[in-house]
């Protein structure tokens, strides 16, 4: 996605199955990228130098090297609520299928192997109830609370364990520690993102905490899971069977497994209200200067006034902010609105101008110390 100057949009082109090694070529005249399965690691984002804004149409956002957008001043933001019924629904879906066997007991009837012995197919697949059972879920956001208001809809108990607890999230379930949440749950639901305290959280021993025959879904990333554990989880019975949304060549030919391909959010509904959310983030970034769902910047939102608007990416350091103001009033320009927010090292800085900024006055502020990138809106 590219666009000239800051008044159109451009042209959009979709490519299929983009290889690794066209990717840097694509976008190196960009300002603006989606993307979605397509990883944007640190060489191919610096061999961009146009580029302001990344877009990822998922919840999660491991695809793109955070640090290096940080460094370069691009803002990257996601769509947290991108397939939050969908996903929380198909997890449901997946722990029905892997306690009633529907797929295998509609193979059998379709075979007619129930003719012969109508009861082998309990024996062999017995069907489990849900209610009183205990589904503990990792990572409470939008996804998990959904997920956990349908599991206690069936009567489970819900308990989750995250890095951040809400009201919200308690009036769900019940908050715990995550030894415990691996020692009392009879299934493991995992909603929470990929990084690096969350790889490989499901391993050997962590699975040695969790109950004999538990049941484990993985809607979140592949990289959660342990493979070689989870398959050695299998065969010993220790856990009963593992679904995934993330299948490999390894996983899914392990024995106990049902594995999806990669499809939780793909409903009509979740790509619509995607694409029109991605649309309304960049199109507010473009004309307002404002980020929002930004995973590596502060949100700031602000209505605009004035004639210009400076929008400022930089260090969180001191006198940055004054060394802008200092500029603009030599320069007789009155600041008319401003906000400020910051998170960790970086922070993000809006000035609404109430007359136009001279260029030597804007280059002069691009060159403060510590400022990153500016855009003049």
């Amino acid at each position: 996605l590219s666009w000239n100057g800051l008044e159109s949009l451009g042209e959009l082109t979709v490519y299929d199955r983009t290889q690794p090694d066209e990717i840097a070529a694509r976008i190196r005249g960009a300002g603006a990228v989606y993307v979605n399965k397509v990883a944007l690691d640190r060489e191919t984002i610096f061999s961009a130098p146009d580029l302001k804004f990344i877009g990822v149409l998922a919840t999660g956002y491991n695809v793109v090297d955070i640090a290096a957008a940080r460094e370069r001043g691009i803002a990257v933001c996601n769509i947290p609520t991108y397939g939050t019924a969908a996903v929380g629904q198909f997890a449901i879906a997946m722990l029905l299928e892997i306690c009633h066997h529907v797929a295998h007991h509609s193979d059998a009837v379709h075979a007619g192997r129930w003719e012969q012995n109508a009861d082998w197919c309990f024996w062999d697949y017995p069907l489990i109830e849900l209610a009183g059972k205990t589904m503990g879920i990792i990572g409470f956001g939008r996804i998990g609370q959904t997920t956990g208001r349908i599991a206690r809809a069936l009567g489970m108990n819900v308990i989750a364990y995250d890095e951040y607890e809400s009201g919200a999230g308690r009036a769900l379930a019940e908050y715990t520690a995550l030894d415990a949440l691996f020692a009392r749950s009879d299934v493991i639901a995992l909603h929470c993102p990929l990084l690096p305290s969350t790889q490989g959280i499901i391993d050997r021993e962590n699975i040695a905490k969790m109950k004999d025959g538990v049941r484990v879904i993985n809607m979140a990333r592949g990289g959660l899971v342990n493979n070689a554990d989870m398959i050695a989880a299998l065969q010993s019975g220790k856990v009963a069977r593992y679904v995934t949304d993330f299948p490999d060549n390894e996983i899914t030919l392990a024995p106990g497994v049902v594995a999806t391909p990669h499809l939780g959010a793909s409903t009509p509904e979740s790509e619509d209200n995607c694409a029109v959310m991605a649309a309304n983030q960049l199109k507010d970034f473009l004309e307002n200067g404002n980020i929002k769902n930004s995973v590596n910047f502060p949100n700031v939102i602000m209505e605009r006034s004035g004639v210009q608007r400076l929008c400022v990416i930089h260090r969180n350091i001191p006198a940055v902010i004054a060394q802008i103001t200092t500029q603009l009033g030599a320069d007789g320009v009155n600041v008319e609105n401003m906000t400020n927010k910051s998170k960790g090292e970086y922070a993000y800085t809006m000035v609404d101008a109430g007359s136009k900024v001279d260029e030597s006055v804007i280059e002069d502020i691009r060159r403060v110390p510590g400022i990153i990138r500016m855009r003049v809106i």
